[in-house]
């Protein structure tokens, strides 16, 4: 089924030119949007049904890259740029990037990064949504619907 996201490629990057902006007004800097696509796969719901069909964000594997988006956000605070959510409010001491290190985090790693792939899982859905709208506004949806079915 690969075959109908290699159809779309030039769709994928007026998508992504566009949702730039929500990206920037969300809690993800770019490299972390960019992990988060890579471990998004993109599928298309009741593709037998036109009246039903829709891209959905397959974000399954989004758990296993939590430990690279916080290694993102740390090194992107060590380098004083802010780009996503700075939360735990700690000056980013030795201590704290050891313990990030150790995954010990500020203690609320686990429910952070529950929230923090519930709002990736929002965004990518976002995104998806917005790829299946373009599609139809160049006419294109029919077409790459039927191409995922074979």
């Amino acid at each position: 089924m690969a075959d109908w996201t290699d159809s779309i490629v030039g769709d994928r990057m007026a998508v992504d030119r566009e949702f730039t902006d929500r990206v920037e007004n969300s809690e993800f800097s770019s490299q972390e949007w960019g992990l988060i696509m890579t471990a998004t796969e993109l599928d298309i719901e009741h593709a037998d049904d036109p009246e039903q069909a829709r891209i959905v964000a397959d974000t399954e594997k989004l758990p296993q890259i939590m430990p690279e988006l916080d290694n993102i956000q740390s090194q992107m605070a060590q380098m004083g740029g802010a780009g996503g959510d700075q939360s735990g409010g700690s000056s980013g001491g030795v201590v704290d990037q050891i313990k990030g290190a150790l995954g010990l985090g500020n203690g609320t790693s686990g429910g952070s990064d529950r929230e923090r792939i519930a709002a990736a899982e929002r965004l990518t859905q976002e995104y998806a949504d917005a790829l299946q709208s373009h599609l139809e506004s160049k006419n294109k949806w029919e077409q790459v619907r039927i191409a995922y079915q074979e």
